[in-house]
């Protein structure tokens, strides 16, 4: 069969042992599918949706209930965009503990924690689409936190929102941020991060001398099962949207209080459970920078694994990125399920 142009994006062959998914764990491949999925839908959304106060929850509403399959498309693309960080963030636990962030991959590694970022704020901005009273922590905690940035703090935050308080400036702002200012960066770096995949060889391996098995797949295998893990995928994604609606509240007439059971989005939870602690500023921005911080110096600062280990999980010699990888992500899932318990 005569290779077609998506077969041309894949290599040749491929060894067999680093192609299982026990070993790739689907990840790189099921977010550029998500990606895909939400491109697609928030397209279709934009035919709907008004970006004004007054205007941007009732057009949510129509497209929930009166726009035919509206419902279906718009969880597609609520769901697509939380898997979409979920299974980014499994790429990133994949590609350090399997040590594949080394030379030359190293500069794919930051692109792919670029677009890891960018896909936190690209469900934060379109949090904030919503407008109704269901965002409101992240309107008003999210963006005051700006604020705190010592000297230029006040300067941001009337840059990002429009004025000294959110309103109609604010919501056109972050509008024109998710589509211009997030989507579209977001769309060239997956297609450069994919392609510096292909151009460096794919899956990290350790060189030929070295390998103990020489087997290997082809592409059209290795496009077969990309083609069904595309359709477990997309399957799934269908149940849960069908079942599980997304979420959809009043809209915003007038910013009320917050209460105590005002919870920042999940993706940010863990900060909400930090600024419990004390200092706006320390918890809520320098902590996650710090730690954003970490994550980019694991290729620079950190033991390289060695190139004998590589293709295969834990490598021994990079146990330090490993380990520091783990802290983090350990302690922001226990801060996330500490900010779901009910305060009484």
């Amino acid at each position: 069969m005569r290779p077609s142009f998506f077969h041309h994006l894949h290599p040749p062959t491929i060894p067999a042992a680093q192609s299982r998914w026990r070993y790739t764990l689907g990840a790189g491949g099921t977010a550029i599918f998500l990606a895909l999925i939400l491109t697609i839908t928030g397209a279709l959304e934009m035919f709907y949706y008004i970006p004004t106060p007054d205007q941007a929850a009732i057009s949510i509403q129509t497209i929930t209930y009166f726009v035919p399959f509206g419902a279906l498309l718009r969880n597609l693309h609520f769901w697509a965009a939380q898997l979409f960080i979920i299974v980014s963030a499994v790429h990133l636990v994949r590609v350090v503990f399997t040590g594949a962030y080394i030379p030359p991959r190293r500069f794919n590694y930051l692109l792919g924690l670029a677009l890891f970022v960018i896909s936190i704020l690209l469900n934060f901005t379109g949090y904030i689409l919503r407008w109704d009273q269901g965002i409101q922590w992240a309107l008003v905690v999210g963006t005051n936190l700006i604020k705190t940035i010592p000297f230029i703090g006040d300067s941001l935050y009337q840059a990002l929102i429009g004025g000294t308080q959110p309103g109609s400036a604010t919501l056109i702002r972050f509008y024109a941020w998710h589509i211009f200012g997030l989507m579209l960066p977001a769309a060239f770096l997956v297609g450069w991060h994919a392609f510096r995949v292909r151009r460096e060889g794919g899956i990290a391996l350790p060189p030929p001398t070295l390998r103990t098995d020489s087997e290997r797949i082809t592409r059209n295998e290795l496009v077969r099962r990309e083609i069904l893990a595309m359709l477990f995928t997309g399957s799934a994604l269908l149940v849960l949207s069908i079942f599980t609606p997304a979420p959809i509240a009043p809209p915003i007439i007038e910013m009320s209080p917050l209460s105590g059971e005002v919870r920042a989005p999940w993706f940010f939870l863990w900060v909400q459970q930090m600024l419990k602690w004390g200092d706006p500023f320390f918890w809520g921005v320098l902590i996650p920078v710090i730690i954003l911080i970490i994550l980019i110096l694991i290729p620079y600062i950190f033991p390289r694994p060695a190139e004998s280990e590589l293709g295969r999980w834990f490598p021994k010699s990079s146990g330090l990125a490993q380990v520091t990888l783990a802290i983090i992500a350990v302690a922001i899932i226990v801060l996330t399920l500490l900010a779901l318990i009910p305060i009484k």
